[in-house]
């Protein structure tokens, strides 16, 4: 995997799922989204980093459409605008960002070797955040 940045977007295999994305019909992208989280919200006994950096860039398209969310990449996200999605993402979302984050997460486990560790968790924490509903 190239890696760049700490961002959700800031690797091959992100832009790549944004480009896919692009490729698709509008009203076919909130699906893919789905099927990016799900992939990862299913894999309870290790999740591959592959499906790892598809569920944080998931997790950003969903945390930009959320009212302290952060815009998506300009330059390595979608550049096709991706229709409002479903409110039931959110918690999916989280839910995949739990599964990023955890002890059996190839991701994790690579950040946690790498030099800018603690940027790349304060960037998922801001996906958190964003996703998280208000109190």
């Amino acid at each position: 995997m190239g890696t760049w940045d700490t961002s959700p977007f800031g690797n091959d295999t992100a832009a790549d799922f944004a480009g896919d994305l692009d490729d698709l019909p509008a009203e076919d992208r909130p699906e893919a989204i789905r099927k990016a989280l799900s992939a990862a919200v299913r894999e309870t006994d290790y999740l591959d980093s592959h499906e790892g950096v598809q569920a944080v860039a998931a997790a950003a398209i969903v945390a930009a459409q959320c009212p302290n969310g952060r815009p998506v990449d300009a330059i390595y996200g979608p550049d096709e605008p991706v229709p409002p999605l479903p409110a039931d993402l959110r918690p999916l979302a989280l839910t995949a960002l739990d599964q990023v984050v955890a002890d059996t997460s190839e991701l994790r486990q690579l950040w946690d070797d790498a030099e800018h560790a603690q940027e790349w968790r304060t960037e998922i924490n801001h996906l958190r955040k964003a996703l998280s509903p208000e109190p």
